[in-house]
């Protein structure tokens, strides 16, 4: 028997954790319930998780710091926020910070089952991609290997977050055509809208500053439509 998935629940509200533990344990998940951020924090370093599902509006340390705090260890985990905040800046902040989903409350304990369903198997299907044929790529001056997420010179290295190294994949395979963003949405963060999407303008963003140090690499915004990984290839014996 598969060894059970393991989701790290960090919510305040007495009443809806309890909730939350008895129907997510119903589905055959593990649940290791935390009542507030630090508390959130120890759990995480002392145990290992497949998942996170924060409350955003804590005591002590509020779930988007607490995704910080966790993301500057680990790129990969995944990570839903829970919220009764519905401002487009508050959707917008998430994504930034690297989060999975952002479900707004009240919500129903089914639609919160489909979404950890939905980005379990995208992990999934992320990690046999990724465990293919196509493991490293040449970018001009830039090594980039994908299994352990890292793009460097021979003087410079960045360890890239997993939507980084996706994205960054993606546009490799597409290299000198154009990556739809309908395409890219679906295939790193598993939907397409409109808040998903400026989140992906934001890692754009970030591969773009990580590969300026080769003038002949260029990222391009074709309006509307998608990106197009430029690279202009040296010829050879000059």
């Amino acid at each position: 028997m598969s060894e059970r998935i393991k989701i790290l629940l960090v919510e305040d509200d007495p009443n809806l954790s309890l909730v939350l533990l008895d129907y997510l344990e119903m589905l055959g998940y593990e649940i290791k319930l935390c009542k507030d951020g630090e508390e959130g924090l120890k759990a995480f370093k002392r145990h290992r998780f497949d998942l996170c599902v924060f409350d955003v509006m804590m005591p002590k340390k509020d779930g988007f710091s607490l995704a910080e705090d966790i993301r500057a260890t680990n790129q990969i985990i995944p990570i839903i926020f829970l919220t009764a905040k519905s401002l487009k800046e508050d959707r917008i902040k998430g994504f930034q910070l690297g989060c999975d989903d952002y479900i707004t409350k009240p919500f129903s304990t089914e639609e919160l089952s489909l979404r950890i369903k939905a980005i379990l198997k995208r992990c999934q299907v992320i990690q046999e991609t990724d465990n293919g044929t196509e493991s490293s790529f040449q970018i001009g001056i830039f090594s980039f290997d994908v299994k352990n997420m890292t793009l460097r010179t021979s003087d410079i290295e960045y360890n890239l977050t997993r939507k980084e190294s996706g994205l960054l994949k993606l546009l490799c395979l597409h290299k000198n055509v154009l990556l739809s963003r309908e395409y890219a949405l679906k295939m790193i963060w598993g939907e397409n809208d409109y808040f998903i999407g400026r989140s992906m303008d934001v890692f754009i963003a970030k591969l773009r500053k990580y590969l300026k140090a080769d003038p002949n690499i260029s990222i391009t915004n074709v309006h509307g439509t998608g990106f197009k990984l430029e690279v202009i290839e040296k010829a050879s014996g000059k």
